[in-house]
């Protein structure tokens, strides 16, 4: 077993032993095999960097057929899943059992079908014929049982409930109830369509999530995430409560590019959350810090933890557009994080670092600087060329190479590039999985009308009112996103929660944004709050409160969802610069102050009753009415001038009293 623990340790980034633990006990897609048989281990190393090549090559020339492409991508995950991880926690992780190499197999003779028979497939247009029907219940069975061992248990449970609405929803009362389909029809329309287990879902996984995430692996291997945490170090190391705003701006970079909050917590948060700890932050506090930067970082541009490009391929918007009208609320989610870390080390009166203890912004940007160059090249890729996003994402993980080969000390040598190859298929087997259970939530929500049904039983508890149609698909997501990966979450969110807010008249891209920040935030809102959890458990914290502390730091993004539904301008859309600058500025000053707000704290303690006032005015600038941006500043300077006077006046005090000693 000890053996065991070494092994793992080394491949993953020279985490400690305890911090492999935590990352295992909150993230189910670090529990992979090492095997003992070194035949095995490159068997794995081939299919993986086999993956990785076809999704290279089939971003620069063409990709087969949809149902092939997507449906080669799923059998190869899943022969990965079954060939790393076991099936059950406490099973050997040294070798192979007989039944998993059988269901590897299996996996991938569901390829083999749709490439061999896929004429027939197409020209039996919907009925199958009893193969059919075997290679489909083969299909959904493995896809469920891989999703259970790499995502754990929430995701599958959830398909398996819809299909037991799909074969049983005749016999509902009320409003789910539908005419009912018999097993033929269901497994049929979820191997043979492109809205089942090959919909939408695994189309996105098979392109744009794939090479990003193979993307990431490649920046990872040049030392990317070096690079942020000395960045973030030389740049706010320094300034009161340091450590904390080291862990905001590195934790949020690298959770745009990764997209995994939880795997984001314990590699950033194993050098910060000590860091936070040593100049006298709270462990709660400072597990929450860590958890709340890296889930925001998946809201944040460019690349959105690859959220953003799937809202372009089920939206049919350009992602330009996309990732332009997210930025500004991303940006007001971390000024809420970084206004309450900063208040908080002034209420509490901790320092930074000392100058002696952290790197200067010059020595980082010379030794890895160039590494910012493929994000550069990549923006510039997106934005202003006409290129697809698949061709931009391949060109881009070619200049990464380039680029990393500029200095000795992030050059990568062959092995490195099949290690990144590799890493990079293996780290997809998560959200492809999860891509694929979903394909089998969204596909019944189709087959039925459950998507639609949903909707309608939101808006009818809202009882046609906005805000509280709001807040119920508030909580719908939060739900429906506990234990589940971002991308998954956003997925299922959009099919059962989105429609309710389109029903009403909120642009389609708005309800989307909506939905998705709700989904993410599940991973900090107890009682399942993985990315609070895994925080606490490096920190020595309480996971309750760790969640509890968490949810209080992302304020700010509870809210600014609900302003963006009523502020379309905070999203850039069909506003002009000037109303865009204003919303902005009200909307900045707001959030600064509901931070004020939450810590109690401005230039000195609050009392209960000017918290009330700073938190009233900070929400004057929820809604876009210019008698409430009156009251609302009105009420922000009364708190300013309270809160002035008062310090001013304890200053005086205390400069007395050190004078009369």
């Amino acid at each position: 077993m000890k053996q065991e623990r070494k092994e793992t340790i080394s491949n993953t980034d020279a985490l400690s032993s305890e911090q492999v633990e935590i990352l295992e006990k909150y993230d189910h897609e670090s529990r992979f095999r090492v095997f003992d048989q070194r035949w095995m281990a490159l068997l794995v190393t081939l299919i993986a960097v086999g993956l990785s090549l076809y999704h290279l090559y089939t971003s620069y020339f063409s990709a087969p057929v949809t149902l092939k492409h997507r449906s080669l991508h799923v059998a190869v995950v899943l022969a990965l899943i079954f060939l790393l991880y076991p099936a059950l926690k406490k099973a050997s992780r040294r070798r192979l059992p007989w039944y998993d190499a059988l269901l590897a197999f299996v996996a991938l003779s569901t390829t083999i079908y749709i490439f061999v028979d896929y004429g027939n497939i197409i020209q039996r247009g919907g009925l199958p014929n009893q193969t059919d029907v075997v290679i489909a219940t083969l299909l959904i069975i493995l896809v469920l049982e891989a999703a259970r061992r790499v995502t754990g248990w929430a995701l599958p449970i959830l398909a398996t409930l819809f299909l037991l609405y799909a074969l049983f929803g005749r016999d509902l009362p009320g409003l789910f109830r539908h005419r009912g389909y018999d097993w033929n029809h269901v497994a049929n329309f979820l191997l043979t369509t492109t809205e089942g287990i090959y919909g939408t879902a695994i189309g996105v996984s098979a392109t744009y999530i794939f090479l990003f995430i193979l993307f990431g692996a490649f920046l990872a291997k040049s030392g990317m995430g070096q690079f942020f945490n000395d960045l973030s170090l030389a740049l706010a190391g320094h300034t009161k409560g340091g450590p904390a705003k080291v862990a905001v701006i590195a934790s949020g970079f690298l959770g745009s590019i990764n997209g995994a909050a939880v795997a984001n917590v314990v590699t950033t948060g194993a050098f910060t959350i000590p860091l936070m700890k040593k100049i006298g932050y709270q462990k709660n506090f400072a597990g929450a810090v860590e958890a709340s930067a890296s889930v925001g970082g998946q809201i944040l541009p460019p690349i959105m933890g690859a959220a953003a490009f799937i809202m372009a391929e089920i939206l049919g918007m350009p992602y330009s557009q996309i990732a332009l009208a997210a930025l500004v609320p991303a940006l007001l989610y971390y000024v809420g994080v970084l206004t309450q870390v900063h208040l908080r080390a002034s209420k509490d009166g901790l320092q930074g670092m000392k100058r002696s203890e952290i790197p200067r912004v010059g020595q980082v940007m010379r030794e890895r600087g160039h590494l910012l160059l493929p994000l550069l090249f990549l923006v510039y890729m997106l934005f202003f060329t006409n290129k697809t996003i698949i061709y931009s994402a391949f060109l881009t993980i070619l200049v990464t190479v380039a680029v990393a080969m500029l200095r000795q000390t992030t050059r990568m040598s062959m092995k490195d590039i099949i290690e990144a190859l590799e890493m990079g298929a293996r780290t997809s087997v998560g959200v492809a999985i999860a891509c694929a259970a979903v394909g089998i939530i969204v596909g019944v929500a189709t087959l039925t009308g459950f998507g639609l049904k949903l909707a309608n039983g939101i808006i009818t508890l809202g009882g046609d009112h906005l805000f509280l149609t709001l807040l119920f698909t508030m909580v719908a997501c939060i739900v429906l996103g506990m234990g589940l990966p971002s991308i998954p979450t956003y997925i299922i969110t959009a099919t059962m929660a989105a429609p309710a807010l389109v029903e009403l008249g909120i642009a389609p891209f708005v309800a989307h944004l909506f939905v998705f920040y709700f989904g993410i935030f599940a991973n900090i809102t107890p009682p399942v709050a993985l990315a609070s959890f895994a925080a606490a458990g490096i920190s020595g914290g309480d996971p309750m409160k760790t969640g509890f502390s968490s949810m209080k730091l992302a304020i700010a993004g509870f809210i600014v969802p609900f302003m963006f539904v009523y502020h379309s301008s905070l999203l850039l859309i069909n506003t002009t610069w000037a109303e865009a600058i204003l919303v902005v500025i009200t909307s900045v000053t707001g959030v600064m102050m509901l931070g004020a707000a939450v810590e109690g704290y401005l230039f000195k303690s609050m009392n209960l009753f000017v918290r009330i006032i700073a938190f009233g005015g900070s929400l004057m600038f929820m809604t876009p009415n210019i008698i409430q941006d009156i009251i609302g500043f009105s009420l922000i300077i009364m708190v300013v001038c309270i809160q002035w006077l008062g310090y001013k006046k304890e200053s005086h005090l205390i400069g007395e009293t050190e004078m009369k000693g």
